[in-house]
């Protein structure tokens, strides 16, 4: 995983949290429901920056 690539998932990631903390503050669920969703969004950014690296460690072996 780039650092770049893993710098802009941790963003994501806390963008998400405060986002869902200030609607769990505000009673606004709709703030909150972003907030989670920008949390999945970070953690499927993950996955795909963790597979490309299993790909290229793989192919680096062979």
């Amino acid at each position: 995983m780039s650092l770049q690539d893993k710098a802009k998932a941790i963003a994501k990631n806390i963008e998400g949290k405060v986002q869902e903390a200030v609607g769990e503050i505000t009673g606004d669920p709709q703030q909150k429901a972003e907030g989670k969703a920008k949390q999945v969004q970070a953690q499927a950014m993950n996955v795909v920056e963790n597979a490309k690296d299993k790909v290229k460690n793989f192919i680096d072996k062979i």
